[in-house]
């Protein structure tokens, strides 16, 4: 009589081995500081559009003429600052990202520094150390880590001639409209100039960075789990 075929026995010991915590994995993606980054993020950036002018004014082509002076266009580039903020950010953005978009490895290189700034410092919750072939790395060691890889990819890779060359044509496209764009026709008085600064200006449009860090030290305080560096 033929004997009946062994039964597959699982091993848990083995398949616990394999993935000791499975939430680890996800844990830096819906860690109360990162969402409270992201909220802020989006929020200040919906804030800010909302002080954006009209892009017909910006290329108003009756609008251009040629300086007299250097005073001049300085006095111009001034004023049309404070009326087409958003729009000059924006337009500096846009260059920075189509630079980007055409180097593809500047992109990819710059992308994975920041996500490993963000994922492996900053909201990383304090009780998941970092384990790299067995062995635990500090606060200070990781630091330490990204601060040298950060030197190495501005200034050994073409990433940060990327950005520079980015920064220089976006600010030289906003000088030169800035320069010619007549700001006669512009009505911002100076109640409305502090009130775009401290609201949506460039300072509310990058001001999410203090915000997303109060954000995060404020979840740290209301649940464990959270790292306290940020």
């Amino acid at each position: 009589m033929a004997s009946a075929p062994p039964l597959p026995i699982s091993n848990p010991q083995s398949n616990s081995n394999s993935n000791p915590n499975p939430t680890q994995t996800t844990t830096s993606l819906t860690n109360p500081a990162f969402k409270a980054f992201l909220t802020r993020l989006t929020d200040s950036t919906r804030l800010a559009f909302s002080h954006r002018r009209p892009w017909y004014e910006l290329i108003d082509r009756s609008a251009f003429t040629r300086p007299e002076s250097i005073s001049e266009s300085i006095n111009r580039i001034r004023k049309n600052y404070s009326y087409f903020k958003i729009n000059y950010i924006t337009l500096l953005a846009s260059v920075l990202a189509l630079s980007l978009l055409s180097h593809p490895f500047s992109l990819i290189t710059l992308v994975l520094l920041l996500s490993a700034w963000l994922f492996l410092y900053f909201f990383r919750p304090s009780d998941s150390p970092l384990v790299v072939f067995n062995r635990q790395f500090s606060d200070r060691e990781i630091l330490g880590i990204l601060l040298v890889s950060s030197v190495v990819v501005m200034f050994l890779t073409s990433v940060g001639s990327v950005l520079i060359w980015g920064i220089v044509i976006g600010v030289g496209i906003i000088c030169g409209h800035g320069a010619f764009r007549v700001p006669e026709d512009l009505f911002l008085d100076e109640q409305e100039t502090v009130g775009l600064v401290g609201s949506g200006g460039s300072s509310g449009f990058l001001s999410f960075l203090g915000g997303a860090a109060s954000s995060a030290a404020a979840a740290a305080a209301a649940g464990p789990g959270v790292a306290s560096r940020v």
